[in-house]
């Protein structure tokens, strides 16, 4: 191919430097691909039996040819193929040594797979193989392997939960955290029909067209900057998340925050919306841990309560957050619940908003003292979490067109938040480990 170019080149006096890339590159991958292939059947000897799955032994029965798409490249290796002539299953060893088992997918394609199908819709994971790798698969190659690799990290973290359910998490050694914060927030993903059966709409009257996924993330504070300001640790941000039940969650960022030294935290932090599950969960596994209400997140209810109150009326909106915000921002909540009850309105509606409202401030008061978290150079805000939504979720599973099942939409938060997390390296080595 290559003499071809070149020859092609001289003809027409002009060198296509890509064309002679990509072919070189295609010709190393053959040449590599054919060196593999040879040490791969390298002839050893062969047991005569082998441990079946049913406890007796399988004997062996003959040379068996597999084919295995690798990075360099597709392979034929030939393997010893072991039959049990009690339950006649049969088996080759070779495949589990070489974590082939079940799949025609060399490991390094499979984490190839695992990271575009993470990253982008499955078709663009398809070209992009094809374009930076040379590799050919169909997205539903790229679906099935991202997702699979994405289920077992699922499992070994259910498996860290129901440790954590028992009371069987082991102490993390490590130094002392000054401050650590745990941040909860709950984005929408669309889903598939199926999925939505019985499910009550967001809006009233109307069906269900998505599920929500609880995400947690875990990050540290050590310094703050020249005015005083808290500033996250670099890279200490940690992500967790799924479709699941408040409870479940519960168990799952307690995990995490454990895994991240809860127990050696000199300060520790919880950070969320008004939402209610979240701060359930704050007082079930983190006692004692100081709760903050997101300060921007209570403005936009006061911003919310003022185009009711004065709808089509921006300069009235602006004068009456101005005293309002004034007294959240000194954290003087009492009176800013006093406030809000003093309003009158004959509409039934509005009345109902403003007590709302109102029985909101009033019910997280404590969680609103930002002045006080302030001279402790707390974060206030819930910006970490936010971002994450967008970053983790949105950017991936809310694209354009994209449906989700609970389980795949699982299996791929699960393997974002470990990629993100940077954790995929610990992963993969240690799932090699036990393959």
């Amino acid at each position: 191919m290559l003499e071809v170019i070149f020859s092609g080149s001289r003809k027409s006096g002009t060198l296509d430097l890509e064309a002679i890339e990509m072919a070189t590159r295609a010709a190393t991958h053959q040449m590599g691909a054919k060196m593999l292939e040879k040490l791969l059947t390298a002839p050893t000897e062969c047991e005569s039996t082998v441990t079946c799955a049913c406890g007796q032994q399988a004997r062996f029965h003959e040379m068996r040819p597999k084919q295995i798409l690798t990075v360099l490249g597709p392979i034929t290796i030939e393997r010893p193929y072991y039959l049990c002539p009690h339950c006649h299953q049969g088996q080759s060893p070779r495949d589990s040594e070489l974590d082939v088992k079940g799949t025609k997918y060399s490991p390094g394609v499979r984490r190839m797979m695992a990271v575009v199908g993470s990253e982008t819709s499955f078709e663009d994971g398809r070209e992009q193989l094809e374009l930076l790798a040379g590799l050919q698969v169909t997205a539903k190659a790229v679906e099935r392997q991202a997702e699979a690799i994405g289920a077992d990290i699922v499992e070994k973290e259910q498996a860290q939960s129901k440790r954590t359910k028992q009371w069987e998490l082991p102490e993390v050694i490590g130094p002392a955290v000054p401050m650590l914060y745990i941040e909860m927030d709950g984005t929408q993903v669309p889903m598939v029909r199926s999925e939505l059966a019985g499910r009550a709409g967001r809006i009233e009257g109307q069906p269900a067209r998505t599920r929500e996924v609880k995400l947690g993330c875990v990050f540290t504070q050590t310094t703050t900057d020249e005015q005083g300001r808290p500033v996250r640790d670099e890279a200490s941000t940690t992500y967790t998340g799924a479709i699941e039940t408040a409870d479940e969650f519960g168990h799952r960022i307690y995990t995490e925050a454990w895994e991240r030294g809860w127990s050696r935290a000199a300060k520790k932090v919880i950070i969320g919306d008004g939402a209610e599950w979240i701060w359930n969960i704050a007082e079930q596994h983190f006692p004692g841990a100081i709760q903050i209400v997101d300060l921007y997140h209570t403005r936009q209810h006061l911003w919310e309560l003022a185009r009711a109150l004065y709808p089509n009326e921006e300069a009235k909106q602006k004068r009456w957050m101005i005293r309002q915000q004034s007294k959240l921002d000194a954290g003087e909540i009492e009176k800013l619940v006093r406030s809000l009850r003093s309003l009158e309105t004959a509409d039934p509606q509005l009345a109902d908003k403003i007590w709302g409202e109102a029985d909101y401030f009033e019910r997280n008061a404590a969680r609103m003292r930002y002045p006080q978290f302030r001279r402790q150079k707390l974060f206030v805000g819930s910006g970490v979490i936010e971002a994450g939504c967008k970053a983790v979720i949105g950017s991936r599973l809310k694209q354009s067109g994209m449906f989700w099942t609970v389980r795949g939409a699982n299996a791929i938060i699960a393997l974002r938040c470990n990629r993100l997390s940077r954790k995929f390296e610990d992963y993969w080595a240690s799932r090699s480990k036990v393959a």
